[in-house]
């Protein structure tokens, strides 16, 4: 049905108690006869079909909301399927009206007791936006509850593996007044309006786009009309990015400037010289909300032909692969670098038409001696009062006991040397076994634990 923009097929989502629901764990879609006013010639009259569909599953649909009348689309794709005591971390955010978030806070605190979920979920007036781990029973739980609110019923939502178990030390469900950290907050900026906010791309669409950018660097052509911007930091970038795309000189997103052409910015801002009537902008960041908050300054600032990749790298790894993208994803929980593997994406490979480059690790290297990087994962300083988040190679952290610099190594407050599978804990978790150790026999102690 060209008139639905590509969908095939039209049906009305149903419970096996026939209760119309938006997404949940376990539903079977069934068909129904549409009703006479609808150009049979658009909708067919009748389809048949029954079959079950697991969490995560989706269809090429176009399914009646009986709340309000309207078709929605549902997109795509099969997705992995999790038992429910394997623990997974799920991201998801959105931008609505919450006229009492503070109620709305205590709602969410209610349905919590009793679910082991650890994580960041805050709200305010704009929205939500949360990032926990949990096990997948739990974790979907907390997910379908959401979305019985028409609020979000449709967010969009990523889910991962957590091998290791949470990915967060706890839960932190508060109120917050900016759903991101920027410099000068967030609360002034017209989040709720989508047309202040950048055009959204499917991952197919970013993939077109992604592979006209490249081609047209790869003939040495002068693409003036395009720019690929990683919104995000530059040690995000430092272990995996889109082909293509600058590192951007920024170490926390809060002081994010491009565009906004402060002189002393000027060098490094791949916007401060771009025609900002003609030029296409295609943002990208991990889940999307980073690209969405920043668009909307760009948007005032006159920049005209603005696009986000929808769901962000993570949404594209899914339904993508890595076609395009270099190296690993950085995450902000316990994992801190996930390869791109780990989506298995459910992908045609024969009808690749960019070359799969993410195993390409030539771009990465280590923080101390330049030397090439084999492992995609940042460590922290072991000086606690540095805490640097650096890639390291395996000499350097053998030869500075974890530290980035010699100045670091001979601080008075080390831990121990991380282990690469893990993050380093609160400081009380080594203040006791330090005060155990004498004379420089710190390190020989803790590689003895």
């Amino acid at each position: 049905m060209n008139c639905c923009g590509g969908i095939t097929t039209c049906i009305q989502i149903l419970r096996p108690n026939n209760a119309i629901v938006p997404k949940c764990k376990a539903i079977i879609p069934r068909i129904r006869q549409l009703p006479d006013f609808y150009n049979r010639t658009q909708f067919p009259q009748q389809i048949s079909a029954s079959f079950p569909l697991k969490y995560r599953d989706t269809l090429n649909i176009l399914a009646f909301a009986s709340s309000n009348g309207n078709w929605v689309e549902v997109e795509a794709n099969n997705r992995k399927e999790y038992e429910s005591d394997e623990f997974i971390v799920v991201n998801f955010y959105r931008f609505v009206c919450i006229k009492n978030p503070e109620g709305e806070v205590s709602k969410h605190l209610s349905f919590m007791q009793g679910r082991g979920i650890h994580g960041r979920i805050y709200l305010n007036e704009q929205g939500i936006n949360a990032q926990y781990s949990g096990p997948s029973k739990d974790a979907l739980a907390y997910v379908e509850w959401v979305r019985e609110d028409p609020r979000f019923s449709d967010i969009l939502v990523q889910i991962s593996p957590a091998s290791n178990g949470h990915a967060f030390p706890r839960l932190k469900l508060r109120y917050k007044p900016s759903l991101v950290q920027l410099e000068g907050g967030i609360s002034h900026l017209p989040l709720l309006d989508q047309s202040m906010r950048a055009t959204p791309l499917t991952p197919s669409q970013w993939r077109s786009r992604l592979e006209s950018v490249n081609n047209n660097n790869s003939s040495n052509a002068v693409n003036t009309h395009c720019i690929l911007l990683d919104v995000r930091n530059g040690y995000e970038w430092d272990v995996g990015h889109f082909q293509g795309a600058q590192r951007p000189d920024v170490d926390c997103f809060r002081s994010t400037s491009f565009g906004l052409s402060e002189p002393e910015v000027m060098a490094t801002d791949p916007l401060a010289t771009v025609d900002k009537e003609k030029t296409d902008i295609l943002m990208y960041c991990t889940g999307g909300i980073r690209c969405d908050v920043y668009s909307t300054i760009l948007r005032q600032k006159g920049f005209k032909r603005l696009y986000t990749l929808k769901g962000g790298v993570s949404h594209y790894l899914e339904n993508e692969g890595s076609v395009g993208w270099v190296g690993n994803l950085f995450v902000f929980d316990d994992r801190l670098s996930l390869p791109p593997s780990i989506y298995e994406p459910k992908i045609n490979t024969e009808d690749s038409r960019m070359q799969d480059t993410s195993q390409n690790n030539s771009f990465a290297k280590c923080f101390i001696c330049g030397s090439q990087v084999l492992e995609l994962r940042h460590r922290n300083c072991a000086n606690l009062d540095c805490n640097l988040l650096f890639l390291c190679c395996l000499a350097c952290v053998d030869n500075l006991r974890g530290c980035c610099c010699l100045k670091c190594k001979s601080a008075p407050r080390l831990r121990p040397v991380l282990p690469s599978d893990q993050r380093y804990k609160k400081w009380h978790n080594y203040r006791a076994s330090l005060e155990l150790c004498k004379n420089g026999e710190m390190h020989q102690y803790w590689a003895a634990e």
